[in-house]
């Protein structure tokens, strides 16, 4: 259960989010004026075939597990539609390369843009050209700086990991108010992992507990262990470890077997397979681990073909494609593993 403060938090910004919907369509509650028509939007309209559309898929080096899947994923959404035809530019860590990516995009006059930044500062002025172009930029993961930079926006919820990975370490600890919880993240300079962090503090508090250890390191598998060791190390006892990414926690698990500890659980973050056939198993201090979707672009895939087709989600009433999604951050555990399995990542 949430803390007081971060209930009211939520509660806040629901009700700010309510208020906006309400100016924009001109209701007021109660209001039996002008009824909300459905759009007649169907699975089935939206899986037909339709006029076939150009898209421009862009993403960073696929030199990360996590990055890898989500690329294969792409290319694997648009296999399944033969009016996609899919551009694919070479995976790339180089912003200015990126940027020539996007401009080759809007010179060949592409349909649509699916695009995960290797910067989103940096890719948000061509991202800009782009929708003045009259061509819609999907966002995927990594946001840009302006609103204007893209029509969807299709996030992870990395506060909500925070947030499941220690409500999940606080149900595990049964009130032990002078547990031992560690941490490790990943690249401390990153939104992302100030925001898993915040969220990961936040649920701790919620149950009397607070992060005692904590290390940063960089998303690699060396890193996760040289920090792990260096972490292990300060701590002689631990009863929970957070860690944020399993490409990482290769590096971390590794550390943690050198040491001979096997003292505290562990929970992972992403949702490798390495990690949920660990889960499985038993046979591991991995007790779970917080889904981050390596579906993102693969969702823009499909979501840039909506858009370009004028076609709406089937399941919304809202005749238009939403302009802001977030996907959940479930904890994978024994109980439900085989359910997200087929979704894992190979690290």
């Amino acid at each position: 259960m949430l803390s007081l403060s971060t209930r009211r938090r939520m509660l806040v910004a629901a009700g700010a989010s309510l208020a906006a919907a309400l100016v924009l369509t001109g209701c007021t509650p109660g209001d039996t004026g002008t009824e909300v028509q459905p759009t007649g939007a169907s699975a089935e309209d939206n899986q037909a075939e339709g006029d076939t559309i150009t898209i421009g898929f862009s993403g960073p080096a696929a030199d990360h597990g996590w990055l890898g899947a989500i690329n294969s994923a792409a290319l694997a959404e648009a296999e399944k539609y033969p009016d996609i035809d899919l551009k694919v530019a070479e995976g790339t860590n180089d912003a200015n390369l990126q940027i020539s990516q996007v401009e080759g995009f809007i010179n060949d006059k592409v349909d649509a843009i699916v695009l995960l930044p290797t910067d989103g500062a940096a890719l948000t002025e061509v991202a800009i050209q782009a929708m003045e172009a009259g061509i819609p930029v999907i966002n995927v993961d990594r946001e840009f700086s302006s609103t204007f930079a893209s029509r969807v926006t299709i996030l992870g919820d990395n506060y909500g990991m925070g947030v499941s990975a220690g409500t999940y370490i606080c149900e595990e600890l049964g009130g032990k108010k002078d547990a031992v919880v560690a941490e490790v993240a990943g690249i401390d300079s990153l939104p992302l992992t100030q925001d898993r962090s915040q969220g990961f503090k936040d649920a701790l508090e919620d149950c009397g507990l607070k992060v005692s250890n904590r290390v940063a390191a960089d998303f690699t598998v060396q890193g996760g262990e040289a920090a792990a060791s260096q972490l292990l190390s300060a701590a002689p006892k631990i009863d929970a470890l957070w860690n944020h990414d399993d490409d990482q926690g290769v590096g971390v698990l590794a550390a943690i077997d050198a040491a001979g500890r096997d003292e505290f659980l562990m929970v992972g973050g992403a949702g490798s397979k390495n990690a949920m056939d660990l889960i499985k198993s038993g046979d591991s201090v991995l007790k779970a681990t917080v889904i981050y979707p390596s579906t993102q672009a693969a969702d823009g895939i499909r979501l840039a073909r909506l858009i370009a087709q004028q076609k709406a989600m089937s399941d919304l009433v809202e005749i238009e494609v939403p302009n802001r999604i977030v996907l959940n951050a479930p904890v994978v555990t024994s109980e439900n593993v085989d359910k997200y399995l087929p979704t894992a990542f190979a690290s």
